[in-house]
């Protein structure tokens, strides 16, 4: 973690790009969608967050597991801008579950890490069926492009999916196969974007493996305190936006309040 992070406890910020050329609610250029970026990951930054995560979360309906070269050369530009205005770890995600092109964004860039998803088992998304795990082939890229130093956030038991096929696989097993699988932490998350991760989850998984463990929705100044000794990375999106919706702007008083609060955990000044 402190080698990642530079310390043991980390609160990663979200920064949603907007909608990218081609997709459906694409509404602005390349220079203003960086312009944005780097603004919302400048407001982040000043309050004292510990990382940026850079995600095409705009670009919805997603497709699967991979994008076209449009998106993978525009989150590029992007998270470029971010890393010449921040000096902070920053994380790259690309929806959904195009981790190859995750991957090459932030080995173009000068990312630190990626979050992936569909790693290890497979699972019934949004936007369909993922049936292969994607570990075999991701290790192997990054190993072919010279990118070992990015490290891998898999989700397990994802978000915005069904794990019926996965049923009799619990998250402490999940947990494990990814760490078997090569990830550098897993994340744990509630139902969807914005609910909260079941303590639980948090425990077990937590208990299963040696890994960091990250809390990837639902983190909120009310919720950080009971997951705060259950994690190390704490990821957070909807809480820091108007009226905590993911799709509106960074409301810089709502990241005071979560700062406010990540303080009297870290047990220094609020």
């Amino acid at each position: 973690m402190t080698e990642i992070f530079g310390g043991p406890k980390a609160v990663v910020g979200m920064v949603h790009v907007a909608a990218l050329p081609g997709t459906p609610y694409a509404a602005c250029g390349i220079a203003e969608i960086v312009e944005r970026a780097v603004a919302e990951a400048r407001l982040l930054v000043s309050f004292g967050l510990d990382s940026i995560m850079i995600e095409n979360m705009h670009d919805r309906p997603y497709l699967r597991q991979a994008v076209g070269p449009e998106i993978t050369s525009a989150m590029t530009a992007v998270t470029a801008a971010v890393r010449e205005a921040v000096d902070l770890p920053l994380g790259v995600q690309v929806l959904a579950g195009a981790n190859r092109e995750a991957l090459a964004v932030a080995m173009a860039a000068g990312a630190t890490f990626i979050r992936a998803e569909n790693f290890a088992f497979a699972h019934v998304a949004d936007e369909g069926l993922m049936p292969d795990a994607d570990a075999g082939p991701l290790l192997r890229y990054r190993r072919e492009i010279g990118a070992e130093h990015i490290r891998i956030f898999a989700d397990v038991k994802k978000k915005h999916a069904s794990h019926a096929i996965t049923g009799d696989v619990d998250i402490a097993e999940a947990a494990r196969a990814a760490a078997f699988f090569g990830a550098d932490g897993v994340v744990v998350t509630g139902t969807a974007t914005g609910e909260p991760a079941e303590l639980d989850d948090l425990r077990r998984a937590s208990a299963a493996i040696e890994l960091p463990v990250a809390v990837g929705s639902g983190i909120t100044p009310d919720r950080l305190p009971a997951c705060w000794d259950l994690a190390d990375v704490f990821i957070v999106g909807s809480f820091c936006k108007q009226d905590g919706l993911w799709h509106r702007p960074v409301d810089p008083d709502r990241v005071d309040v979560l700062m406010r609060t990540v303080g009297r955990l870290r047990g220094g000044r609020t």
